[in-house]
């Protein structure tokens, strides 16, 4: 099968080089995307070879730059696509799992999971971020384990491998933190079967921030619940009636409100 390994990156000199040499050590070819990255990152990688590159002139935001990697794969026509962080929270050594995993022939989504089971030396996450996870993975499963086939143990970590043939079947826009929202509700809408896989748990940089309003954890935490109650009710028809439980059953544009206001447009 032919597997591309997607590293979406923004400002990550300290990080970037030795991720690269690691990931090349698995055999794969690569894809970077650079998201408007304003230190050494662009430099880095004009002297790297054998690589693919996607530059945004600005930074667009995390959901931008996974849904290139996978229009990249797509047209490409790659078989897998595994996605990854380049700031050694994800352990290169462990894709040959992922690509394992989807092997069996019973997945579309190999998601990670680093709330599945203990995994020796793990770190401790910010108790922010922790609670946040705890309480959308919590959501997601009231409101689309049914649909999925299982419930998540992890609903954002962003390594993952990826069915090419079934991403051509989503339809994703969501640019920002809030990705794997949109990504979760469209699995279910389209029946995509997936599966976790557990994997260490690493905070290298507990001073990272996601920036502007999203800095704020309750904030945060309702920006993702809109995201997501939005999606949900956007895709109403393909999903069971438990998904939307509580929620208008109407998007705003069908009310003959701005559609700007519901993510159809």
């Amino acid at each position: 099968m032919r597997t591309l390994v997607a590293i979406p990156v923004y400002n990550e000199e300290k990080y970037l080089s030795g991720v690269l040499t690691r990931v090349r050590e698995q055999g794969h070819d690569i894809l970077v995307i650079d998201d408007g990255s304003t230190d050494a990152t662009p430099a880095i990688l004009a002297k790297e070879r054998g690589i693919a590159l996607i530059r945004q002139p600005r930074n667009v935001g995390y959901g931008h730059s996974i849904r290139a990697s996978f229009a990249y794969a797509v047209h490409e026509r790659y078989d897998l696509l595994v996605t990854m962080d380049c700031d050694e929270q994800h352990e290169p050594g462990e894709i040959p799992l992922f690509l394992a995993a989807a092997d069996r022939g019973d997945a579309d989504i190999v998601s990670g999971s680093r709330y599945m089971s203990v995994v020796a030396g793990n770190d401790t996450p910010p108790p922010d971020r922790r609670r946040i996870n705890h309480l959308i993975t919590a959501e997601i499963n009231d409101r689309l384990a049914a649909a999925m086939g299982l419930e998540l143990t992890d609903a954002f970590c962003g390594f993952k491998a990826h069915r090419v043939e079934a991403l051509a079947r989503l339809d994703l826009s969501e640019n920002g933190y809030a990705f794997p929202m949109q990504l979760w509700a469209q699995a279910a809408a389209a029946k995509l079967r997936v599966r976790e896989l557990p994997v260490k748990l690493i905070y290298n940089d507990l001073s990272r921030t996601f920036g502007g309003m999203l800095d704020d954890p309750d904030r945060r935490l309702a920006h993702y619940r809109a995201v997501l109650h939005r999606e949900l009710v956007r895709l109403r028809r393909h999903l069971p009636a438990i998904a939307l439980a509580g929620l208008e059953a109407r998007p705003a544009c069908d009310r003959g409100e701005d559609r700007r206001a519901c993510g159809c447009s």
